[in-house]
């Protein structure tokens, strides 16, 4: 199996550091999206929303979207480090912070890149007021998650998941933008030097 992917994309390195969490390892195909490989006809016969990463199993099914991929990976190896919740409330927590990491942080902050950068003005139209706002949206819900952080060690709870992953991939992201954790967001910023530190965010 391959994973297409371009290494400095924030959500090829949340599938990285995913497979890293569960010590999975896996062939990589790096894809120029900025001369626009992943736009080509060979591209979108495997993959037709153009987007990166997607995953070529070995029997050509090709599986698009980043928590697509990472379900696949759970699933095969569920007793592995399991990241996407281990009871029932667990995975609903886990997937409800997932959801709120990846809808209030991870997709403001794509959209204030790409429309205040126009990083792909040459397949899209970047509408840089919605980039702005896109930006400011993401700093404002950094302060529900401080106060979210202040009872709990990690997004849900004391288990370190694929929420976390999706966050701090978003928040590193975010500094190209200069969208950064405030000095008073204490409980995030300790949070963040946790998670920074393990193993995996190094993939």
């Amino acid at each position: 199996m391959k994973i297409y992917e371009t290494s400095t994309a924030p959500n090829a390195r949340r599938v990285r550091m995913f497979l890293a969490e569960k010590g999975v390892s896996v062939d990589y195909a790096q894809v120029d999206i900025v001369g626009g490989e992943n736009l080509s006809e060979a591209m979108r016969a495997k993959n037709p929303t153009t987007k990166i990463p997607f995953l070529e199993l070995d029997d050509g099914t090709c599986i698009g979207e980043t928590v697509a991929i990472c379900r696949y990976f759970e699933e095969l190896e569920p007793n592995n480090n399991p990241l996407m919740g281990r009871n029932p409330l667990e995975k609903a927590e886990v997937e409800m912070w997932q959801r709120r990491a990846e809808l209030h942080v991870m997709l403001p902050i794509g959209m204030c890149f790409q429309h205040t950068t126009g990083y792909f003005k040459d397949r899209m139209t970047p509408v840089a007021e919605w980039g702005e706002v896109s930006g400011k949206n993401a700093v404002e819900y950094l302060k529900d998650l401080n106060d979210h952080l202040a009872d709990s060690r990690f997004l849900a709870g004391d288990y370190f998941s694929i929420a976390d992953i999706t966050l701090l991939c978003a928040l590193d992201f975010g500094r190209v933008m200069k969208i950064r954790i405030a000095d008073d967001q204490t409980h995030l910023q300790r949070w963040y030097e946790e998670v920074s530190s393990r193993d995996s965010a190094k993939a």
